[in-house]
């Protein structure tokens, strides 16, 4: 189809996660979007109290931000709105700037919504969506353990009746104070936080469609209007401003916006990562396309609205995300019609929410928080993986020990670490004969190891760059060093490499020219185009020469005089 036949959302790459969409779909999206409101209103209120911020602005997330995603993002299924793990991420550090839920507390938070949005938006335009694969699934798994262990502790003087506010943002420290101040425990509000929370987690495996976090938010607004909580001790919200959300420009001072960058790029890289993985994973499961460019767009889109509608970070929950596909949604009709729900809340509902009780919200965000930590995934880790296990507890303990915003900052660096240590100490082997058949077998690569009279027959499992060259070279020369036998021969199945940097070239011309000196021939077999292109730009072609140099590893045993036949397992 020509651009000129095209209808003007799609030449604009606009309402990919809506269209196309039938009079049948359209339906079943809006009624699915119903379902959703339902289990998702109280959890953006939690998401509220979690970030720090009034609680009226939870229901503002789900406005305008999932508006902004529908219209420009391109997953059929992510839910953006208030999320867990970037409202703590800003949330532990405003709480040092300003008096969390004051309004300069809130302008801030735009501010952050603001700078993340132009993150994302620059990401979009550089095409950064790969990204997204350098938070390994593992130390995500880890991160939100953390953030569910941290957030788990940051409700528990709600859930208590402690009047008195933490005296630190420090988990451990908050731990320590609630465990100090039990004498100052509310008993109805410690009781009345037990029914909710037990009935939540109780119900939630015997009647999973139940909304039972609605059913709390309800039950507990009717019985603390009707019975008057609040004159026995057990908080509530409090009034409640309603009415759609105001447009206005987030304000900070220059020194604050500075302060504030980090804290936006720690909210990026969440919600880069977290958005990925979970538009990805529903994506596969439908036969989607995944389009990680356009819903940076359309994120950047929703965290941009959320700044100027007096609100916080909005990111793309898993959480959420699974909620709306339980529900029924396909498409992003299903959020639109959450968006719808929510409005009609604020228009008409919000001076109700003023008897909420405050152990009642704090109970509902305890069980969100215990969700972040997927047990499941940290048993299949430990099983599979006991190394990943402990790079997924580190990550858990700095989010709980340091804060969620180095915790972030930690999880990038250990899923970038663990990639080079894989490249620079990689896997290697050496082909050897296998008694009583003779046939050919690759083994770990370790000194006294040979192919065959005269030969040895190396894989190098990584690609040659600057960091790994010198481990090349060292083990090359331990295997020629250890030999049984005098070496005329040393074939290197270059299989896995396709790179071959400055560096690494001239480790490996020195060390071929040392073998030469000695001797001993340098033959390369399986050597791929690009690999051929970077030796032939460095020179290191015309060391080696080019006689020497094989596309399989079956003429490169020829060239040395061998015949493979009878030797040879199948890949070669």
């Amino acid at each position: 189809m020509s651009d000129s036949n095209k209808s003007l959302p799609a030449r604009l790459s606009l309402l990919k996660g809506i269209l196309p969409v039938s009079r049948a779909a359209l339906l079943r999206d809006a009624l699915a979007g119903l379902s959703l409101a339902s289990m998702d209103i109280p959890q953006v209120l939690g998401y509220a109290r979690i970030a720090g911020m009034p609680t009226v602005t939870g229901l503002y997330t789900a406005v305008l931000p999932l508006v902004g995603f529908a219209l420009f993002g391109a997953s059929r299924h992510l839910v953006v709105a208030a999320d867990s793990a970037t409202a703590t991420i800003f949330a532990s550090r405003l709480s040092t700037m300003a008096l969390m839920g004051s309004a300069e507390y809130v302008a801030l938070a735009g501010m952050v919504a603001l700078l993340t949005a132009a993150l994302l938006l620059l990401a979009r335009i550089f095409r950064l969506g790969f990204l997204a694969d350098f938070l390994s699934r593992t130390v995500l798994v880890g991160f939100l353990a953390g953030v569910g262990v941290q957030v788990s502790i940051a409700m528990l003087g709600d859930m208590f009746g402690m009047s008195v506010p933490f005296p630190s943002s420090r988990s451990l420290a908050q731990l320590a104070y609630v465990a100090g101040h039990l004498a100052h425990v509310n008993p109805p509000t410690l009781a009345l936080t037990v029914l909710v929370v037990g009935a939540i987690l109780g119900l939630k495996r015997l009647l999973p469609r139940v909304p039972m976090a609605l059913v709390a938010v309800v039950g507990s607004i009717v019985a603390s209007k009707a019975f008057d909580f609040a004159s026995h001790g057990i908080s509530v919200l409090g009034p409640i401003s309603g009415g759609l959300p105001p447009l206005r420009f987030p304000a900070a001072t220059w020194q604050q916006f500075l302060d504030l960058v980090p804290v936006a790029a720690s909210c990026f890289v969440m919600i880069i990562a977290q958005s990925a993985a979970a538009a990805r994973v529903y994506a596969q499961k439908y036969h989607e396309e995944v389009d990680t460019n356009a819903d940076i767009l359309g994120l950047a889109a929703a965290n941009a609205a959320a700044a100027f509608t007096g609100t916080f970070v909005v990111n793309g929950s898993p959480t959420q995300t699974a909620m709306a596909e339980r529900a029924g949604t396909r498409s992003q009709v299903g959020q639109l019609s959450f968006a719808a729900v929510v409005v009609v809340v604020l228009l008409f509902l919000s001076p109700l929410l003023q008897y909420l009780p405050h152990c009642v919200l704090a109970g509902i965000v305890f069980t969100i928080a215990l969700g972040l930590i997927n047990v499941q995934s940290l048993k299949a880790i430990r099983s599979e993986s006991p190394g990943e296990f402990t790079l997924a507890l580190v990550t858990a303990a700095a989010v709980v020990m340091v804060g969620v915003e180095h915790g972030i900052l930690l999880a990038v660096a250990l899923s970038l670490m663990r990639h080079v240590r894989h490249s620079y100490h990689p896997h290697t082997m050496v082909l050897e004969p296998v008694a009583p058949a003779g046939r050919w077998q690759a083994v770990p690569a370790r000194p006294g190891t040979m192919t065959a009279p005269g030969l040895i027959v190396y894989r190098f499992g990584s690609d040659l760059f600057f960091a790994n060259d010198h481990f090349f070279t060292l083990e090359v020369t331990q295997l020629i060093d250890s030999a049984s036998d005098p070496l005329r021969w040393f074939i290197v199945d270059a299989g896995a490499i396709t790179d071959l940097d400055y560096s690494a070239a001239r480790t490996l011309s020195d060390l071929i020219q040392n073998l030469h000196e000695r001797k001993i021939a340098v033959i390369f077999g399986r050597v791929n185009g690009y690999l051929r292109s970077d030796m032939d730009r460095h020179g290191v072609t015309l060391i080696i020469g080019a006689s020497n140099i094989f596309g399989t590893l079956h003429e490169a045993l020829v060239a040395a005089g061998v015949n493979p036949a009878g030797h040879e397992p199948g890949v070669l």
